[in-house]
């Protein structure tokens, strides 16, 4: 069997909100329970499973998606008045990138986690 990555834990301050804050902003079914864990489910059967933490240290996620979902997710962040960077030192506030051919844009969560998505692999 090859090696999939099935999911991965989130650190978070208030892991119902900050799983409920990045299901709305990618436009993802609400999370799930399970055990400690709010879920949230991503298209390519992995998952970020959020677990309370009171020592949040801010990590990276990034998201490929299509042109279309960008739009969407990209129209969600502006509506909600967020932050965003087209790089993730934000010495580019309020605009996006266009590397590899593509679309990208940062902003962050409700912990400080740096969110990324991208409609084109980097390198690729």
């Amino acid at each position: 069997m090859p090696v999939h990555l099935n999911h991965t834990i989130v650190a978070a301050s208030d892991k119902a909100r900050s799983a409920r804050f990045l299901a709305e902003v990618l436009g993802l079914g609400p999370p799930a329970t399970y055990g400690p864990f709010a879920v949230v489910e991503l298209d390519n059967d992995v998952s970020l499973d959020f677990m309370d933490d009171p020592h949040v240290v801010a990590r990276h996620y990034a998201f490929l998606v299509s042109e279309e979902e960008f739009d969407a997710i990209f129209g969600r962040i502006r509506e909600r008045g967020l932050d965003y960077w087209a790089d993730p030192f934000q010495q580019q506030p309020g605009e996006i990138n266009t590397h590899d051919g593509g679309r990208g844009v940062y902003w962050h969560d409700p912990d400080g986690h740096v969110l990324e998505v991208i409609t084109r692999p980097y390198g690729g």
